[in-house]
Formats: C-alpha cells, sequence, structure tokens
C-alpha cells in the first residue's frame, strides 16, 4: 500500500474515534443539524476503516507467518499461510482504494430522463418509446418513480420527445452513463420486404438541480410564456393557458411543459427542468475541461456519441465505449440493465483507480 493512501486511512481511523466520542457525548443532541451532519460522516468512514482493520489484522497475521518461517516444523505451514493472507492483503487493498475514490456528488440525486427521436423518421419514434418503456421497467425494478414531465408523440406510436422525473435513491448512479446516441437495427413493422432499417435516439440523464444551492435562477434572464396545451384533455384544455414555455436567456434554453391541468404546476416543472439542464451544461462544460488533461474511458458523454447499438435481428446489444456485447436483448428491453450498468460502472472506477496510480507515480 503507498505511504500516502496508508496516511490517510490512518487519519480516518482517528476521526472516527473522535466522532464515536462526540456523538456519545450527553449534550450530542442539542444542535440536531451537527448531530446529523456528524451521523452521516460516521457512516461514511465506519465502512472505510472496519475494512482498514481487517487489512492491519492481515497483515499482522503475515508478520507472523514470516516469524514461523525459521520453524522447520513450521516452515510448511507458514508458506501457505503467507501465500493466503498476501493474496488477502492484495484484494484488501484493491477494496480500500475503490471505497476512497472521489464520490460524485450527484449519485444519489433523481434525475429527469430526456429521449429524443434522432435519425429514421417514424422508426426512431417507435425506438424513442421502447427506450422510454425499457428506462421505466428498469426504474420499477428498482422500485423507484417515474413521472412524465412532457412528451410528444409520433406519427405512428412513440415519441419524437419525452421528458421524465425518475426519482429514487441512487438514480443518477446507476444511469448516469446511459447519455448518449442509442442506435436500433431491426425490421420495421411498415416494412413490407423485410430490410433492415437503422434509426437512432439521443438520451440525456440529467441529475436533479437542488433548487436553493445548485442553480440560481435569475427572473430577470426569463422569458415566461404560457398558451393553450395541445392534445388530450377534454374541453379544459382549450379554455385554460395552462401550458407553461420558459426561455432562459443567458443560454437560450427553452423549456416547455403542459401534462398537467394546472399552471402553477407546470411552471414548477418547467422551471426544475430549466435547472438540471442549466447544471447539466455547468457539469459538461467542467468535463470537457477535465478531458482536456485525460480521456475518459466510459466516453465523452456528448449527445452526438454513439454509444450503443440495439440489433435484433441477432438479438445483441453492444456497447461501444467498453466493447460489451451481450446477446438477451429481450430482456435488456425489458427492464434487465443490472449488467450493463454495473460493467459500465466497474470500467468507471477502473479509469479512476488508474488515474489515481499516475498521480502517485
Amino acid at each position: 500500500m503507498k505511504p500516502s493512501l496508508h496516511d490517510k486511512l490512518i487519519q480516518l481511523s482517528d476521526r472516527l474515534e473522535e466522532l464515536n466520542q462526540l456523538l456519545s457525548a450527553e449534550d450530542s443532541t442539542r444542535d440536531m443539524d451537527n448531530y446529523r451532519k456528524l451521523t452521516r460522516e460516521h457512516a461514511e468512514i465506519d465502512a472505510v476503516v472496519s475494512l482498514f482493520h481487517q487489512y492491519q489484522q492481515v497483515e499482522r497475521d503475515i508478520a507472523t507467518a514470516k516469524d514461523m518461517l525459521s520453524d522447520p516444523e513450521m516452515k510448511a505451514f507458514a508458506e501457505l499461510e503467507l501465500d493466503e493472507n498476501q493474496t488477502k492483503l492484495n484484494t484488501l487493498a484493491l477494496d480500500l482504494q475503490k471505497l476512497l475514490l472521489p464520490k460524485d456528488a450527484n449519485d444519489d440525486r433523481n434525475i429527469f430522463l430526456e429521449i429524443r427521436a434522432g435519425t429514421g423518421g417514424d422508426e426512431s419514434a417507435l425506438f424513442a418509446g421502447d427506450l422510454f418503456r425499457m428506462y421505466s421497467r428498469y426504474a420499477e425494478r428498482q422500485g423507484w418513480k417515474v413521472e412524465v414531465v412532457s412528451h410528444s408523440e409520433g406519427e405512428v406510436g412513440g415519441f419524437k420527445e419525452i421528458i421524465a422525473q425518475v426519482i429514487g435513491s441512487g438514480a443518477y448512479s446507476k444511469l448516469k452513463f446511459e447519455s448518449g446516441g442509442h442506435r436500433v437495427q431491426r425490421v420495421p413493422d411498415t416494412e413490407t420486404q423485410g430490410r433492415i432499417h437503422t434509426s437512432a435516439c439521443t438520451v440525456a440523464v440529467l441529475p436533479e438541480a437542488d433548487e436553493v444551492s445548485d442553480v440560481v435562477l435569475n427572473p430577470a434572464e426569463l422569458r415566461i410564456d404560457t398558451y393553450r396545451a395541445s392534445g388530450a384533455g377534454g374541453q379544459h384544455i382549450n379554455k385554460t393557458d395552462s401550458a407553461v414555455r420558459i426561455t432562459h436567456l443567458p443560454t437560450g434554453i427553452v423549456v416547455e411543459c403542459q401534462d398537467d391541468r394546472s399552471q402553477h404546476r407546470n411552471k414548477a416543472q418547467a422551471l426544475s427542468v430549466l435547472a438540471a439542464r442549466i447544471k447539466d451544461q455547468q457539469l459538461r462544460a467542467q468535463h470537457d475541461k477535465e478531458a482536456a488533461t485525460r480521456k475518459s474511458l466510459i466516453g465523452s458523454g456528448d449527445r452526438s456519441e454513439r454509444i450503443r447499438t440495439y440489433n435484433f435481428p441477432q438479438g445483441r446489444i453492444t456497447d461501444h465505449r467498453i466493447n460489451l456485447t451481450l446477446y438477451k436483448i429481450d430482456a435488456i428491453m425489458d427492464g434487465d440493465l443490472e449488467e450493463l450498468t454495473q460493467a459500465l460502472s466497474s470500467q468507471y472506477q477502473a479509469d479512476q483507480l488508474a488515474a489515481l496510480g499516475e498521480q502517485a507515480a
């Protein structure tokens, strides 16, 4: 283990002892905000320190085994103990490095999921509908809630565009690598000669912004227009200017929301989406700056970047960023994304560890 990493773990061990004393003090709950802050910190480092104590115990076991090497009767046993404990030590060291990797502050946030039809006309809109169903089923498996913010239906089904809020712990951490271009190869239902068509959609996964601290929306920089919603909705929809369009003048970002009958709720939802898009723009600018120094193995996350191909005739899905091909397209389209999300997360983690090694070198 690198000395810098070892020193960091010693500091965390000392801090955990300090937190134990602070939390067990008689007046610890006098300031509940501070108490909650200390409790969160304790929960964050307790698992790390516990693993570090296991690491230290294995180090002691290795030292004991080395002392036994000089005893002819114990030598064979000691060599076996050394091999087993060295393997265990290496595994623990890697696990500790993973736990100490910088945390993404957005990982626990809810998200806005935006899916837009691209090249391919009606087939692209149908595929956008399939992607929305895929993510909705995945969210259902995770116990998350999906609320449609706005949508524009395709001529023969699916969506030209759909924006939904996904509410659930860890939503961003699980789906943040889904942003990019998704390509589909299949025979459309409207194709009479059985020819395979290629269409595409873009997906954007935006962490929900904290209204207070993340993005400050200056009312003077917003143009808010109201208009009558279009589409299904009965007589009410034709009589009330309930739909809301908000334009953020500095960036030119435009958000529309008309899915609710209440103008107030449409405005609140549109402001949430706007804040998330501005936050996403800021994050991408920051990531672009970081990418200038080192290339991410997962990809740039650029909306135009083709990240995945769904080939229905061959029953396969290929993620081009990590060269992963899975022959389980039906299960994946039904929301079984765990193998994909885990593989992307593991590759990103490996990239972080490699960068950590370069910094320490």
